[in-house]
């Protein structure tokens, strides 16, 4: 009796589960149904301006696809949230130096100018940034100002100066005040070189800065140098500084042409510099001076082509070539996408910005360097003037990604260069020179907690 009694227990038990289970089930399923259509309505009622969405603008047809639908989430996550310390110039001893000059003579307005002037805008916007903070403990990176490209041009510091003053900046104050750059050796210490030398300018980057985070226009710099200064995992392609009144957040200096009214198949307009690549352009526009216009450039005197005539040349082909010079990359590339001609790579090592959004093959060409000649000139004029106007106008739709604008902007080279930092963002920092504990507590090698470190500091 027992027994039967036990057996009729389970019978019940194991039923009721059962019903219990596909009760829940359902309930589930009616509760993952409503959180979704609830998530989809607030996301779309409380849109966030830095969304990976927003960023970017979809064209309007997959034919004419060149970006990712958005930026991608892998690595980068759906929306920006970071925090950038900013050095003060009174905060490390010699940074004024390498802003300034040794004089102190040097202004920020001369240095906004010409391809160094990334390095002001930069830290300019930063600066006026809702991402920027001034509590160093709740920092994810560092930003430490220079201006020393427009120093050095200016004539501010001599290359001997300049090293000396880095190493003044990099190893002094990291003995002294910069615990932080001890702390992650670096890793999250950002430094803007804005020209074709790159981190070369500071001859010493390989001993003082070869874990830090370099924002720079060059991608390759093993023409003069054994090694490049460029590391595709941690450094930043970032667009050169095309003049403001030729972007799209400032009035325009020269409209573009209609295809049918521009004079030249193609155009290059720049120094020979004694480079094999341009050497061969020169020669050959004087061959074809009817398809390819290759003016010499005066810098000086009465026949100095000036800033909008040299835009007024730019504008007058179909295609601008941008050939390699003393470095790989070439401002003219950039200036291309507001003149609206196409711009054509001649510098096989050259690397290029936001390439996780940017399909480079549906705005540019990149032809070989080993052929410039004729050959490069039928190629081009092969090309029909649909697709030059197609390429054209899916160009003007991501050149916003070359105007240093301000933040508010959702497309903006500034807002692409957060977006890559988010990706450089640690959730751990370390050194040769940190150590931690089960606690979590961060030492040195003496068991000397972070917050308690003094001078002076080893190099990490």
């Amino acid at each position: 009796m027992m027994a039967s009694s036990n057996k009729t227990r389970n019978n019940f038990t194991s039923n009721n589960q059962a019903v219990c289970t596909r009760t829940n089930q359902i309930l589930a399923l009616i509760l993952i149904t409503v959180t979704f259509f609830l998530t989809r309505i607030f996301n779309q009622s409380c849109p966030n301006n830095y969304s990976s969405n927003s960023f970017i603008s979809k064209s309007p047809s997959s034919q004419d696809l060149y970006f990712v639908n958005a930026w991608p989430n892998r690595g980068f996550g759906d929306q920006l949230s970071l925090k950038i310390y900013v050095y003060d110039e009174n905060e490390i001893d010699g940074l004024k130096e390498l802003m300034y000059g040794r004089d102190g003579k040097i202004t920020v307005d001369s240095c906004l100018k010409g391809q160094w002037g990334t390095q002001v805008k930069i830290h300019q916007l930063l600066l006026k940034s809702r991402f920027h903070t001034l509590k160093k403990q709740e920092a994810d990176l560092f930003f430490v100002p220079t201006y020393v490209k427009c120093v050095r041009m200016m004539g501010g510091l001599t290359d001997k100066e300049i090293n000396s003053t880095y190493v003044k900046v990099t190893f002094l104050y990291v003995l002294s005040q910069m615990p932080y750059f001890r702390l992650s050796g670096g890793r999250d210490h950002i430094f803007v070189f804005p020209s074709g030398a790159g981190a070369h300018i500071f001859r010493s980057w390989p001993k003082y800065l070869n874990r830090s985070i370099i924002l720079t226009p060059e991608g390759d710099r093993t023409d003069k140098r054994d090694t490049s200064a460029f590391n595709t995992w941690k450094d930043i392609i970032i667009p050169g500084n095309v003049d403001d009144s030729m972007t799209s957040y400032g009035a325009s200096l020269v409209n573009p042409l209609p295809l049918s009214k521009r004079k030249f198949l193609a155009n290059f307009l720049g120094r020979v510099q004694g480079k094999i690549g341009r050497i061969k352009l020169v020669e050959l526009a004087k061959n074809f001076p009817d398809k390819l216009e290759s003016p010499e450039l005066k810098f000086s005197g009465p026949e100095k082509l000036g800033r909008k005539e040299y835009f007024e040349h730019l504008r007058n082909a179909k295609f601008c070539l941008a050939p390699r010079g003393e470095s790989s990359w070439t401002l003219r590339f950039y200036e291309s996408f507001f003149v609206e001609c196409v711009p054509v790579i001649l510098s096989d090592q050259v690397e290029l910005p936001f390439q996780d959004v940017v399909d480079y093959s549906q705005i540019s060409i990149k032809f070989p360097s080993t052929h410039i000649g004729p050959q490069l000139l039928e190629y081009l004029e092969s090309i029909p003037d649909k697709e030059i106007d197609a390429m054209i106008a899916r160009g003007r739709q991501i050149r916003c990604l070359y105007a240093y604008g301000p933040e508010t902007e959702p497309c903006s080279a500034f807002v692409g260069i957060l977006w890559e930092l988010q990706k450089r963002v640690r959730q751990f920092h370390q050194s040769t020179e940190t150590f931690w504990l089960h606690n979590g507590s961060i030492i040195n090698r003496n068991f000397v907690q972070f917050h308690e470190w003094k001078p002076p500091m080893p190099l990490p």
